[in-house]
């Protein structure tokens, strides 16, 4: 230790004593700062792709926002991954468990990457559906899938199975895995009597938690909505909350095609600011 401590003293007289070997590691320590930075812009420009998209209830069109945003990033030449952490309300065919929200993204586009960390056969909140079932969930466990699974992609879409205060585990919530893995939050609106009051208190929530929210798309608008309440919603949300409506989707009967669905995308929703990127694409 004595040794190795005069070594690095020695070493540093030399290059205090020597001006021309100063000035050369002035060089490298410039050279490796460069390095660094670009790094962390290497990893910003990486993560800054994914997102979590959540809702305040259940059955707002998180898949169905999520199938649109991944075809469309994938046609844009962005490589795609949707991930399922949980999926509840798993279908049995041919002896075998099935996501039905990841079949549906693979309608649209076979060649988006999915992937699941926990299917339960009960359509119940994470938590009771694990319980159920004898399967209780690791946020450790799906961090490190997730860690896994968006080094494959330029972009990984996380659909969540419920909204962010749902339990998932003893003393867990949605919220504690969507700060676990530092995502960026996309809210899904369903415009009905009562989505105002739900969205201020989830977008409340999710601000006290610290967590980043990107922004709100309302969905399945249909023909029918009263005006004044679709005029309502993205303005109050906006006032009370200072987030941004980033787009809004009308709804759609029967099957759509992948065409159509990104089309609806591209013509609905700003990707730009949902993704906080530059699209070249988008310019021509």
């Amino acid at each position: 230790m004595k040794f190795g401590f005069k070594i690095g003293i020695e070493i540093l007289l030399c290059i205090i004593m020597s001006p021309k070997l100063l000035k050369h590691v002035k060089y490298i320590f410039v050279f490796f700062t460069k390095i660094v930075t670009i790094c962390k812009k290497m990893w910003y420009y990486k993560f800054m792709l994914n997102l979590y998209i959540t809702s305040s209830n259940r059955r707002e069109g998180k898949t169905f926002l999520t199938a649109g945003l991944a075809a469309t990033m994938q046609s844009l030449g962005y490589s795609t991954t949707v991930y399922k952490p949980i999926q509840t309300n798993g279908i049995e065919r041919n002896g075998f468990m099935q996501s039905p929200d990841l079949t549906y993204v693979k309608t649209i586009d076979p060649y988006i990457n999915t992937h699941f960390s926990y299917l339960y056969k009960s359509d119940l909140e994470p938590l009771i559906a694990s319980e159920l079932e004898n399967e209780p969930i690791d946020i450790e466990l799906i961090s490190r899938e997730y860690g896994r699974i968006s080094s494959t992609s330029d972009c990984t879409l996380l659909d969540g199975d419920c909204g962010i205060l749902s339990p998932i585990a003893p003393a867990v919530q949605t919220a504690d895995l969507v700060k676990k893995l530092q995502l960026p939050l996309l809210f899904v609106v369903t415009p009905r009597e009562d989505s105002i009051n739900d969205t201020l208190l989830s977008i409340y929530t999710a601000q006290e938690k610290g967590l980043e929210i990107r922004g709100v798309v309302i969905n399945n608008i249909k023909d029918d909505c009263p005006k004044n309440l679709l005029n309502a919603i993205p303005r109050v949300i906006e006032e009370y909350t200072n987030i941004k409506i980033l787009g809004l989707i009308s709804h759609i009967e029967g099957k759509i095609s992948p065409e159509d669905l990104i089309t609806s995308i591209l013509n609905g929703v700003d990707i730009e600011s949902i993704f906080n990127v530059k699209i070249e694409k988008l310019e021509l």
